[in-house]
């Protein structure tokens, strides 16, 4: 019997049945646990549902999706590990439950990955950064698809620190994520000949940012780190505003940003950032078709990374099933995502799964265009760099996943 907690989550299930056929040869059942309602919902949540039904609407067009029934669950994981957890062990155990996708915290994901690896069936985390899913925490059964806090250092942190932000104040949000982002930023700062010369964590979900931000501005750092994500991070670039962080001086560095964050603050506040990012919309025709079809059925918006994440991890998901002839078996489907090689993927752009669970691809180092740049809403970026697949990630040779061989 589930607690009144997880029977709410489970009351917010959907359920959606696409291309049933009368004779079928497989099925899949794919659940979509994301954060519906909370501070993370723009850049997952509903929108990573969408994705996921266009992904199987475009793989039911391919010949290798002939007899293959396709079902589509959802769930609000409340952003809590343990109400996430309750959700999965239902769905696996009574509803067939093949796949996860989109997992919105680090912490979440941490839990669920032992648990996925138990029941053998397939996680694919398109919406967690920290890079111990493809470290210390990897499994057979994880495929670690959009970013990860190795990368988003090795992009923001490095650029930065390169071009003279040498002393760095962490504002860290308290959870494996916000953790993960300050330990991978720290090194490559030090690697750089730079320092961290103090740090400070809150708690998630924080409205009140002012004690913090008065210890970042006391530190005399140039640049103040935001080690948060999605509301977190938009209230605090807010409140430093108020408090005259930048016209202090300093230099704020957004450690995991998002489209629909800057959305959120507004071109004025936001102007001039710089992120490392691993998609946007208006990178070539694929993208820009891409994001004019997801606006088209999302109210105008269009897709953040994860919700691009979760496209491209469900479409290459599901022709592995296709090349198993099953998806009961998890670890061999992830295996036959693997040994699918180097393949261009239509948002990504060349990429490949590795024995660590990692997806790699390239990364881009892009800056918040000023209010007369943009030509539109959601014109949001510039990009200044991009990093190759074989940069963008750590290597293998760094990596202390038991799964790889040295």
């Amino acid at each position: 019997m589930p607690s009144p907690r997880i029977g709410a989550a489970l009351a917010l299930a959907a359920s959606v049945w696409l291309g049933a056929s009368p004779a079928l040869a497989a099925s899949v059942k794919i659940g979509v646990l994301a954060d519906m309602s909370g501070i993370f919902s723009d850049i997952g949540g509903k929108g990573s549902l969408e994705a996921t039904l266009m992904a199987v609407e475009d793989f039911r067009k391919l010949p290798e999706a002939k007899g293959l029934d396709i079902e589509v669950v959802s769930a609000d994981a409340l952003n809590k590990p343990d109400i996430s957890s309750g959700i999965a062990r239902k769905w696996f155990d009574s509803e067939g439950v093949d796949v996860l996708v989109d997992l919105p915290t680090s912490a979440i994901s941490l839990a669920l990955a032992p648990l996925v690896k138990e029941k053998n069936k397939v996680a694919l985390f398109t919406a967690s950064g920290t890079s111990d899913l493809t470290g210390k925490s990897c499994t057979p059964n994880s495929v670690h698809w959009t970013y990860d806090t190795w990368a988003l250092a090795h992009g923001t942190a490095d650029a930065i620190t390169k071009a003279g932000g040498k002393s760095w104040f962490f504002l860290t949000v308290d959870f494996a994520l916000g953790h993960s982002l300050e330990r991978d930023a720290a090194a490559v700062i030090t690697a750089n000949g730079g320092k961290v010369v103090g740090n400070v964590r809150h708690p998630t979900d924080t409205k009140d940012f002012s004690s913090y931000l008065l210890q970042a501005q006391a530190s005399g750092a140039q640049v103040v780190a935001l080690a948060n994500a999605g509301g977190d991070t938009i209230t605090a670039i807010k409140q430093a505003a108020e408090f005259g962080i930048v016209a202090g001086g300093q230099k704020l560095a957004g450690m995991l940003l998002f489209l629909s964050d800057i959305h959120s603050l507004g071109l004025k506040t936001a102007q001039g950032l710089q992120l490392t990012t691993g998609f946007y919309w208006d990178q070539n025709e694929q993208t820009r078709a891409f994001g004019k079809r997801f606006a088209d059925r999302s109210a105008g918006r269009y897709p953040s990374m994860n919700q691009a994440g979760a496209y491209s991890a469900v479409l290459a998901y599901l022709k592995a099933v296709a090349k198993t002839g099953s998806a009961k078996d998890g670890a061999a489907v992830v295996k036959a995502m693997r040994e699918a090689g180097t393949f261009e993927d239509p948002l990504f752009g060349k990429t490949h799964l590795r024995e660590d669970g990692r997806v790699v691809h390239h990364m881009m180092l892009v800056e918040v265009k000023k209010p007369a740049e943009s030509k539109g809403p959601f014109d949001y970026y510039k990009i200044l760099a991009t990093i190759p697949p074989e940069e963008a990630f750590r290597p293998l040779s760094g990596s202390d996943c038991p799964l790889v061989r040295k």
